[in-house]
């Protein structure tokens, strides 16, 4: 969903799990479907992990852990792996998150993520270990993720770092456009370049 990004602060959700795949995020066979309903994809985030082969919800994941929630998921080095599938982007935006935090991204996904208004933040191997026991110590704990900063801010311990992000997509991200909207804004632009070059 298309939402303008400026200051988010909220609890989070913890996986403190090392390499995540795609296909863990979204299993292959919700690849058939032929919806883009977001709460479709929302409801079937880490599925398998989840639910049990008949639906009943497993108790021991952190989705199904009431303690946890929030807009922020916090998750282990390397999330996104495996393949390219834009539909692991669509179930972590249909599901709510607005920010995941790890310390490494695939390439493809973090773009993925973009591309779907999640923001996806890198931060250094330390600062998401000490993130990780501050959740573990108080699961209300929160966390401030200021995009025009481009600051990300453990508020348990008050510690702070810098994350990267392209400038075209902190635009667009604050401004609430995909590319194409980003495209139409730009047609007065365009079509005096147009004109100009006839």
């Amino acid at each position: 969903m298309k939402q303008k990004f400026d200051i988010i602060e909220s609890t989070c959700v913890p996986l403190p799990l090392e390499n995540v795949d795609t296909d863990q995020i979204i299993p292959a066979r919700f690849l058939k479907a032929t919806t883009r309903d977001e709460k479709f994809f929302g409801d079937n985030l880490f599925r398998d992990w989840r639910y049990a082969p008949d639906g009943t919800p497993k108790p021991g994941f952190v989705l199904n852990d009431p303690r946890y929630g929030g807009c922020i998921l916090v998750a282990g080095k390397n999330f996104g792996s495996g393949s390219s599938r834009e539909h692991a982007a669509w179930a972590i935006a249909g599901y709510g998150f607005r920010v995941v935090i790890s310390s490494f991204f695939a390439d493809i996904h973090k773009n993925n993520e973009l591309n779907n208004f999640v923001l996806p933040v890198v931060v250094s191997e330390d600062f998401l270990s000490e993130l990780f026991a501050s959740i573990a110590a108080d699961p209300a704990a929160r966390v401030r993720v200021d995009v025009p900063a481009q600051t990300v801010t453990n508020l348990a311990t008050g510690r702070s770092e810098r994350f990267e992000l392209n400038a075209y997509k902190k635009y667009c991200l604050t401004h609430a456009l995909d590319d194409i909207d980003y495209l139409l804004e730009q047609k007065d632009k365009i079509e005096a370049f147009e004109k100009a070059r006839k």
